[in-house]
């Protein structure tokens, strides 16, 4: 487990320059990945009456915020990468705050939900527990969290230039559940496959 500061400043830095090296074809290689179910799925767990405050965490060239606000909700990025923030900024004309997912600086209260679609996984599990409060504390209440990840067996370590925690079904429960979260719902992608053919898991949870 990396919980030295040292070591995680390193990862920090480390998996943020390879996107700020590859924004552009991160943005090609992704802007038309269709992940519409899990905006549904968002979406359809959210109280009270649209538009409502989305923030997109780990928003990187902000394909999803443009599909937040065509949908016409109030859509704010957060993203790490310097480059990708920029691309966001460009592509949606939507607020994006650049923050480092390690040390996060959020005001309370301010999201009706949360979208963290394959951002968490980069969070090494030594520093979750404070990422995931941080979370809770800027969702409103009964605000809604999403968070799709590749699945593993609750390994961690490196894959090239990007460090990467991979959670099975329990291990991610038990981390969303000790931050105040109550699961909705869960679920594995890509849809229609047999599970070995589908590496992500998909959950959705209720600030409680």
């Amino acid at each position: 487990m990396a919980n030295n500061k040292d070591t995680l400043k390193l990862i920090s830095e480390t998996t943020l320059s390879h996107y700020n090296h590859n924004a552009d074809s991160f943005w090609e290689g992704t802007r038309d990945h269709d992940v519409s179910q899990n905006i549904a799925a968002l979406l359809r767990h959210m109280d009270g009456e649209a538009p409502f405050s989305i923030m997109d965490f780990g928003c990187g060239p902000g394909r999803d915020l443009i599909t937040f606000s065509k949908l016409g909700h109030n859509a704010t990025g957060l993203e790490g990468s310097h480059a990708l923030a920029a691309l966001a900024r460009k592509h949606s004309n939507c607020d994006v705050w650049e923050q480092d997912f390690l040390e996060l600086d959020l005001p309370e209260g301010l999201f009706d939900g949360i979208f963290a679609n394959a951002s968490l996984f980069h969070v090494p599990s030594a520093k979750l527990p404070s990422v995931l409060d941080s979370l809770h504390s800027t969702l409103k209440a009964n605000g809604v969290l999403f968070a799709s990840n590749p699945r593993g067996d609750n390994q961690e370590g490196w894959n090239g230039s990007r460090y990467g925690t991979y959670h099975d079904l329990e291990s991610w429960q038990a981390y969303l559940t000790d931050a105040g979260f109550t699961e909705l719902e869960h679920y594995y992608r890509p849809e229609g496959l047999p599970r070995h053919q589908q590496p992500w898991l998909a959950s959705v949870w209720r600030k409680t």
